[in-house]
């Protein structure tokens, strides 16, 4: 019994000194890779995040504990166990969460390498007294291509009258991570009188570069007998990058105009109206006065009667 104890102690302390893969088996750290090849990246979400699975193979003939370590890029984030224990014999899974990434600031399938790192730092429950060994394994991270576009239509800075026109300018702006066009434009209002032209059809010929925009004049004219109304005008415009790649990425904004009443001019007088003419008659001659009225009438009253 007491040799059996010291032999036991004995192969304890030269398991916890250093490492002895011929007499104690080994362990392993792996990556279960998209589609078991190493060579195939793990494709970050939109959300800028991605699950990796892991492992740990331990072939020893006793438990051990092991630390991990993670260095992501991309800025991202790493969730993943900060240390674990294997038992002996066994193979354990584990589970790497990235997170954070800002997928927009980075170009389309862009590539870069991710690092799990695995410290061995117990056998049997007791310290390795010596710097344990340790275990590293890659892989890549690639960025997801994003097509995304904004529209803008700037607001009139007054309400036009019926039978003019007003200037929009409209602005599409590539958020995306890669080169993009417009490949739709719709543009509808709610007021039947009023028309728009054609103006926004040069926007499908440029391409937009990430983080830039192109923009043109949107004309919309009232006829003349356009009532007074408040008219929404509304512009839709879709991805062409992801028309072509089978999805779908449509933009839409409004604005509102308001169409008053035509200008009425001042009219103009005019002497040669239909209105009938007064005739005015002036003389030259003077008004009788007062003391001529009074001198007549007495001139009458004493004038001799006319007898027969």
């Amino acid at each position: 019994m007491r040799w059996s104890s010291i032999a036991g102690v004995a192969i304890l302390l030269l398991t916890c000194a250093a490492p002895v893969h011929g007499q104690l088996g080994s362990w392993e750290l792996g990556i279960e890779y998209p589609q078991d090849n190493e060579d195939v990246p793990f494709n970050v979400g939109t959300d800028g995040g991605v699950a990796i699975q892991f492992f740990i193979n331990n072939e020893e003939l006793v438990d051990i504990g092991i630390e991990f370590d993670y260095e992501i890029p991309f800025g991202g984030e790493a969730d993943g166990p900060e240390s674990e224990n294997i038992g002996a014999g066994d193979n354990k899974s584990f589970t790497l969460t990235v997170s954070g990434i800002d997928v927009w600031s980075f170009a389309a399938d862009s590539k870069e390498e991710f690092t799990i790192s695995a410290t061995l730092v117990t056998r049997a429950g007791l310290p390795i007294s010596l710097p344990g060994e340790g275990q590293d394994a890659v892989g890549d991270l690639k960025i997801p291509t994003i097509y995304s576009i904004e529209v803008d239509i700037t607001d009139p800075v007054g309400p036009m009258n019926a039978g003019s026109d007003v200037i929009l300018k409209v602005t599409v702006t590539n958020s995306g991570n890669v080169q993009d066009k417009v490949g739709e434009i719709e543009v509808s209002d709610n007021c039947p009188l009023l028309t728009t032209d054609n103006g926004l059809d040069s926007l499908m010929t440029s391409n937009i570069a990430p983080g830039q925009s192109v923009e043109t004049n949107l004309i919309a004219t009232a006829s003349e007998s356009h009532p007074r109304r408040n008219c929404k005008i509304e512009v839709s415009v879709s991805s062409n990058g992801a028309m072509n790649s089978g999805g779908s990425e449509i933009a839409e904004d409004d604005t509102t105009v308001t169409v008053e009443p035509p200008l009425v001019e001042a009219e103009e007088d005019d002497s040669t109206g239909d209105s009938d003419p007064v005739e005015v008659v002036s003389s030259s001659l003077p008004a009788p006065g007062l003391v001529t009225l009074i001198c007549a009438l007495a001139f009458a009253y004493l004038a001799p009667s006319r007898r027969i």
